[in-house]
Protein backbone atom coordinates (compact mmCIF):
# COMPACT_ATOMS: atom_id res chain seq x y z
CA UNK A 1 0.00 0.00 0.00
CA UNK A 2 1.02 3.59 -0.58
CA UNK A 3 2.11 5.25 2.70
CA UNK A 4 -0.49 8.01 2.22
CA UNK A 5 -3.18 5.36 2.49
CA UNK A 6 -2.25 4.71 6.13
CA UNK A 7 -4.26 7.17 8.18
CA UNK A 8 -3.04 8.06 11.67
CA UNK A 9 -5.86 9.00 14.04
CA UNK A 10 -4.41 10.63 17.17
CA UNK A 11 -6.42 11.14 20.30
CA UNK A 12 -7.19 14.15 22.45
CA UNK A 13 -4.36 16.73 22.36
CA UNK A 14 -2.80 15.06 19.27
CA UNK A 15 0.33 12.87 19.32
CA UNK A 16 3.47 14.85 19.98
CA UNK A 17 7.22 14.19 19.81
CA UNK A 18 8.26 10.69 20.83
CA UNK A 19 4.81 9.20 20.18
CA UNK A 20 4.79 6.13 17.92
CA UNK A 21 2.27 7.82 15.58
CA UNK A 22 4.64 10.76 15.11
CA UNK A 23 7.52 8.34 14.53
CA UNK A 24 5.52 6.40 11.94
CA UNK A 25 4.59 9.63 10.16
CA UNK A 26 8.27 10.66 10.06
CA UNK A 27 9.71 7.25 9.15
CA UNK A 28 7.06 5.87 6.81
CA UNK A 29 5.23 8.93 5.46
CA UNK A 30 1.85 7.93 6.86
CA UNK A 31 -0.85 10.61 6.82
CA UNK A 32 -2.02 12.15 10.10
CA UNK A 33 -5.70 13.11 9.94
CA UNK A 34 -5.55 16.71 11.14
CA UNK A 35 -8.43 17.84 13.31
CA UNK A 36 -9.66 21.40 13.73
CA UNK A 37 -9.31 21.48 17.51
CA UNK A 38 -7.11 18.97 19.33
CA UNK A 39 -7.82 20.46 22.76
CA UNK A 40 -11.63 20.60 22.61
CA UNK A 41 -12.57 17.66 20.39
CA UNK A 42 -16.10 17.55 19.04
CA UNK A 43 -17.25 14.10 17.94
CA UNK A 44 -19.25 15.44 15.00
CA UNK A 45 -16.39 17.59 13.72
CA UNK A 46 -13.83 14.80 14.08
CA UNK A 47 -16.17 12.30 12.37
CA UNK A 48 -16.83 14.71 9.49
CA UNK A 49 -13.10 15.24 9.00
CA UNK A 50 -12.42 11.47 8.95
CA UNK A 51 -15.31 11.01 6.51
CA UNK A 52 -13.81 13.64 4.21
CA UNK A 53 -10.31 12.11 4.26
CA UNK A 54 -11.53 8.55 3.65
CA UNK A 55 -13.95 9.65 0.91
CA UNK A 56 -11.13 11.54 -0.85
CA UNK A 57 -8.66 8.65 -0.62
CA UNK A 58 -7.95 7.20 -4.08
CA UNK A 59 -8.20 3.61 -2.82
CA UNK A 60 -8.30 1.53 0.32
CA UNK A 61 -6.99 2.88 3.61
CA UNK A 62 -5.79 1.38 6.88
CA UNK A 63 -6.49 3.25 10.11
CA UNK A 64 -3.97 3.46 12.96
CA UNK A 65 -5.84 4.98 15.89
CA UNK A 66 -4.75 5.90 19.40
CA UNK A 67 -6.90 6.69 22.45
CA UNK A 68 -9.80 8.95 21.43
CA UNK A 69 -8.98 8.02 17.83
CA UNK A 70 -10.23 4.50 18.63
CA UNK A 71 -13.53 5.88 19.91
CA UNK A 72 -13.73 8.05 16.78
CA UNK A 73 -13.15 4.99 14.57
CA UNK A 74 -16.06 3.08 16.14
CA UNK A 75 -18.42 6.07 15.98
CA UNK A 76 -17.45 6.91 12.39
CA UNK A 77 -17.80 3.27 11.28
CA UNK A 78 -21.37 3.20 12.61
CA UNK A 79 -22.36 6.18 10.44
CA UNK A 80 -20.20 6.22 7.31
CA UNK A 81 -21.01 5.22 3.75
CA UNK A 82 -17.29 4.61 3.13
CA UNK A 83 -16.47 1.72 5.48
CA UNK A 84 -15.86 -0.46 2.39
CA UNK A 85 -12.70 1.61 1.75
CA UNK A 86 -11.14 0.54 5.07
CA UNK A 87 -8.89 -2.51 4.76
CA UNK A 88 -8.38 -2.70 8.52
CA UNK A 89 -7.85 -0.75 11.73
CA UNK A 90 -5.21 -0.87 14.44
CA UNK A 91 -6.87 0.43 17.62
CA UNK A 92 -4.39 1.25 20.38
CA UNK A 93 -5.23 2.11 24.00
CA UNK A 94 -8.83 3.31 23.63
CA UNK A 95 -9.81 6.03 26.06
CA UNK A 96 -12.83 5.10 28.17
CA UNK A 97 -14.89 8.27 27.59
CA UNK A 98 -17.75 6.79 29.61
CA UNK A 99 -15.70 7.05 32.81
CA UNK A 100 -16.92 10.10 34.74
CA UNK A 101 -13.46 11.69 35.01
CA UNK A 102 -12.86 11.42 31.25
CA UNK A 103 -16.42 12.33 30.27
CA UNK A 104 -15.84 15.72 31.92
CA UNK A 105 -12.56 16.25 30.03
CA UNK A 106 -13.92 15.25 26.61
CA UNK A 107 -17.69 15.84 26.76
CA UNK A 108 -19.99 14.61 24.02
CA UNK A 109 -18.13 11.40 23.21
CA UNK A 110 -20.29 9.02 25.26
CA UNK A 111 -21.83 6.62 24.70
CA UNK A 112 -19.15 4.61 22.93
CA UNK A 113 -20.43 2.96 19.75
CA UNK A 114 -20.38 -0.80 20.32
CA UNK A 115 -21.27 -2.37 16.98
CA UNK A 116 -19.05 -4.91 15.26
CA UNK A 117 -16.75 -2.98 12.94
CA UNK A 118 -17.33 -3.62 9.23
CA UNK A 119 -13.60 -4.20 8.64
CA UNK A 120 -10.87 -6.29 10.32
CA UNK A 121 -9.48 -4.73 13.49
CA UNK A 122 -6.86 -5.37 16.14
CA UNK A 123 -7.14 -3.69 19.54
CA UNK A 124 -3.97 -3.35 21.60
CA UNK A 125 -4.59 -2.87 25.31
CA UNK A 126 -2.26 -2.21 28.22
CA UNK A 127 -2.49 -3.85 31.64
CA UNK A 128 -1.92 -0.50 33.39
CA UNK A 129 -3.51 2.11 31.11
CA UNK A 130 -4.63 5.03 33.30
CA UNK A 131 -7.39 5.95 30.79
CA UNK A 132 -8.96 2.53 30.22
CA UNK A 133 -8.89 -0.57 32.39
CA UNK A 134 -7.53 -3.76 30.86
CA UNK A 135 -10.93 -5.44 31.27
CA UNK A 136 -12.71 -2.52 29.59
CA UNK A 137 -10.29 -2.66 26.64
CA UNK A 138 -11.05 -6.38 26.27
CA UNK A 139 -14.79 -5.65 26.41
CA UNK A 140 -14.48 -3.01 23.68
CA UNK A 141 -12.46 -5.39 21.51
CA UNK A 142 -15.24 -7.97 21.85
CA UNK A 143 -17.97 -5.45 21.02
CA UNK A 144 -16.07 -4.23 17.97
CA UNK A 145 -15.18 -7.74 16.77
CA UNK A 146 -11.49 -6.88 17.07
CA UNK A 147 -8.69 -9.29 17.88
CA UNK A 148 -7.30 -8.34 21.29
CA UNK A 149 -3.54 -8.04 21.86
CA UNK A 150 -2.17 -7.73 25.40
CA UNK A 151 0.78 -5.32 25.31
CA UNK A 152 1.65 -5.95 28.95
CA UNK A 153 2.18 -3.02 31.34
CA UNK A 154 2.75 -0.20 28.84
CA UNK A 155 0.70 2.64 30.35
CA UNK A 156 -1.29 4.52 27.71
CA UNK A 157 0.95 3.16 24.92
CA UNK A 158 2.10 6.68 24.08
CA UNK A 159 5.29 8.78 24.24
CA UNK A 160 5.49 8.23 28.03
CA UNK A 161 5.72 4.47 27.35
CA UNK A 162 9.15 4.91 25.69
CA UNK A 163 8.22 2.76 22.69
CA UNK A 164 10.19 4.70 20.07
CA UNK A 165 8.83 3.72 16.67
CA UNK A 166 7.13 0.69 18.32
CA UNK A 167 8.13 -2.16 15.98
CA UNK A 168 5.63 -4.61 17.57
CA UNK A 169 2.76 -2.25 16.78
CA UNK A 170 4.06 -1.66 13.28
CA UNK A 171 4.12 -5.42 12.67
CA UNK A 172 0.42 -5.55 13.63
CA UNK A 173 -0.29 -2.67 11.25
CA UNK A 174 1.63 -4.34 8.42
CA UNK A 175 -0.41 -7.54 8.91
CA UNK A 176 -3.61 -5.49 8.49
CA UNK A 177 -2.14 -3.77 5.41
CA UNK A 178 -1.46 -7.14 3.80
CA UNK A 179 -4.81 -8.80 4.58
CA UNK A 180 -6.58 -10.18 1.55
Amino acid sequence: MNPSQILLLPGWQNSGPGHWQTEWERLHGYQRVQQHDWMRPLRGDWSARLEEVVADAPGEVVLAAHSLGCILTAWWAAHTRHAHKVRGALLVAPGDVERPDLAVQVPGWAPIARQVLPFPAVLVGSQDDPYCSFERAQTLAGAWGARFVDSGPRGHINADSDLGDWPEGHALLRALMNKD
